[in-house]
């Protein structure tokens, strides 16, 4: 099993606690079948340093299955259970439309499992890992998620690499939930724009530390604070200055402290609008 001091030092403690939104405490170092960090330990490191809060993403069954079950059992986590646009792909190919039906309905089952479930999501487009030919049915997945969290009242989870037009396009066609999440937004301050005038809420990763991130920079910039939230997408996108190393919930400070400098924040005021907006973006406190 890992251990936290295999991994980088815990950073200052935030002045008021926010919640990671977009965590995956499922998978390990290296992808899945990797060595996974103890939740409890995952949990303990983060609330000390003020992220008391994760919603643990499962994005194929054995992983929703998963969150839901940790969601049940534990009052720091809730959860958000979809099919990763990539996984959609690949349960077609592996066994049809019949295979691709059920798995929407056991992700439809499970999203109102319990009332911790708070998200659909991560559902998405992406046009990074998947072909171009795998475009349309992830298009009809998105879809399919997208009634999925208005009939159920959830919060929904949207993944987009390399799609934003599309997802315009697809949100555009069917209308967006009450409340929806542009997980580890990617675009520029126009692409921001056209989120949020349609209701989104943008969620930061580690990503916004990175050198080669300016257009998500000027995005954050633009964004109004009550639309901001937080994310590690642990294990991945780890903030400067730990690029490369496994991303955990307790890193999220490096990444809430770029965002308030970049803002001109006050780093307290921020930590209490991330807060009070995750509430407001995934169905209340928890």
């Amino acid at each position: 099993m890992s251990t936290a001091t295999e991994r980088p030092p815990a950073p200052e403690p935030l002045p008021h606690p926010v919640v990671d939104n977009h965590c995956h405490l499922d998978i390990g170092r290296g992808g899945r079948g990797g060595e996974i960090w103890d939740p409890v330990e995952a949990i303990a490191a983060a609330t000390a340093v003020g992220v008391p809060r994760i919603v643990q993403i499962g994005c194929e069954l054995p992983g929703a299955r998963w969150a839901v079950e940790q969601a049940a059992e534990r009052p720091e986590l809730v959860a958000g259970v979809a099919l990763h646009p990539n996984e959609v792909p690949r349960i077609l190919a592996d066994g049809g439309h019949e295979a691709l039906e059920a798995a929407w309905a056991e992700i439809e089952q499970l999203a109102g499992a319990h009332d911790k479930v708070r998200a659909v999501g991560e559902t998405g487009l992406d046009a990074f890992r998947t072909p171009p030919e795998g475009l349309a049915i992830q298009k009809e997945s998105l879809r399919r998620h997208i009634d999925i969290a208005k009939r159920l009242d959830k919060t929904l989870v949207i993944h987009d690499r390399d799609t934003h037009a599309d997802v315009l396009e697809v949100i555009d066609s069917v209308g967006a939930p009450a409340r929806w999440v542009m997980h580890c937004f990617s675009g520029d301050a126009d692409f921001a724009r056209a989120c949020l005038d349609r209701g989104a809420y943008l969620s930061f990763s580690g990503t916004v530390t990175f050198k080669n991130a300016q257009p998500q920079r000027d995005a954050l910039r633009i964004a109004p604070i009550d639309r901001l939230l937080v994310e590690t997408d642990a294990p991945f996108l780890t903030p400067t200055p730990y690029r490369g190393q496994a991303n955990a919930s307790y890193l999220v400070p490096l990444t809430v402290r770029t965002m308030a400098t970049e803002r001109g924040d006050d780093l307290a005021a921020l930590c209490a609008a991330i807060d009070a907006n995750t509430d407001a973006a995934f169905g209340g406190r928890w």
